[in-house]
């Protein structure tokens, strides 16, 4: 099971009641069907009345009775993706169990660094490991300030650049693709995910996901994967597929942008006033190093915009105590 990435957290986990159970992992979920990966291969698993599918991911790890494939119940996730989809109240799952999360991206119209920023919040409040995967090298006569653009998005973060279509793409991600890790796919349509799948898991033509190309007139994506998926890397590992996000909302995830704009929470621990908003009160660290240039003063403006977005969007508890209520989402006053 290790080569699927199960580890001791998930062991931990089984009862000796379990022993007869078989650790499975999940590889699609569709409305009325789960599909999972085993030691032997892919299973279409056995649902009860009652399963609803909504509350799995692909990468969660289930146990499955062995004479009929019936799953029996979830194991609780090490790590989780979500997003706050527009329109719904409750987070939607991405991906579970993700070691690295790979944040694709072309060096064409199509990169936006605020966009960037909304899937590495996601990706630190998650645990995971971002890496920015540049891709279209072949198609810009210089990469560089797309790597540069990229790198001053968080500190310490790795930013690689490839050809998805040639087999360098595989060596290039080759320290996250290892035996029994686990990686994400995500970034918007016509990006280059799909391609990118097809080189990492060695596809044969046949088995290939389906690809399309960036619109030439404003360099948006068709969409090609239209459900998220699980497949074997051919080092080892395995990647998870997701469909392009046009839209990403943040909520829960303030840890995340604390991490992402590190260099904005250390400046407001310098400020006067404790609830500085860094807008316009006197003694602000803040707005003094964004007014010198210490600071990126669009970046102060996307960091103000995803903290007031994440507080709008996090369901908070409040009431008496003992008598707690969740407040929905809302703009804050």
């Amino acid at each position: 099971m290790d080569a699927l990435g199960w580890s001791a957290f998930y062991d931990a986990q089984v009862g000796p009641d379990e022993a007869d159970l078989a650790p499975m992992r999940i590889a699609t979920v569709h409305r009325d069907r789960v599909t999972a990966m085993s030691e032997l291969g892919p299973v279409r698993l056995k649902l009860s009345a009652r399963t609803n599918t909504t509350d799995f991911a692909v990468g969660d790890w289930v146990l499955v009775a062995r004479e009929d494939r019936m799953l029996v119940r979830r194991l609780e996730r090490r790590m989780q993706l979500q997003r706050q989809a527009e329109g719904r109240r409750q987070a939607q799952l991405i991906a579970a169990n993700v070691d690295t999360l790979l944040i694709v991206t072309s060096c064409n119209d199509d990169f936006n660094p605020a966009r960037l920023e909304r899937y590495l919040a996601l990706a630190n409040e998650a645990g995971a490991v971002p890496v920015i995967v540049l891709t279209k090298i072949d198609q810009t006569p210089d990469p560089a300030p797309y790597v540069q653009q990229a790198q001053a998005l968080q500190a310490g973060l790795d930013v690689v650049t490839l050809n998805a279509k040639t087999p360098d793409a595989a060596l290039i991600l080759a320290r996250w693709c290892g035996p029994g890790q686990t990686v994400a796919l995500v970034g918007s349509s016509g990006v280059g995910k799909s391609t990118l799948l097809n080189t990492l898991s060695n596809k044969s033509s046949e088995d290939a996901q389906p690809t399309g190309d960036i619109r030439a007139d404003d360099a948006k994506g068709r969409h090609t994967t239209t459900s998220r998926s699980l497949h074997a890397i051919a080092g080892g590992g395995w990647v998870i597929d997701t469909p392009g996000m046009r839209t990403l909302h943040v909520s829960d995830v303030a840890d995340g942008l604390n991490t992402l704009f590190a260099e904005i929470v250390e400046l407001a621990s310098q400020c006067r006033f404790r609830d500085c908003t860094h807008a316009h009160e006197p003694g602000c660290a803040v707005q003094t190093a964004a007014a010198s240039g210490t600071i990126d003063p669009d970046r102060l403006d996307r960091w103000r915009k995803l903290t007031e977005e994440n507080l709008t969007n996090t369901v908070t508890p409040s009431g008496p105590r003992g008598n707690k209520i969740l407040r929905a989402p809302g703009r804050r006053r």
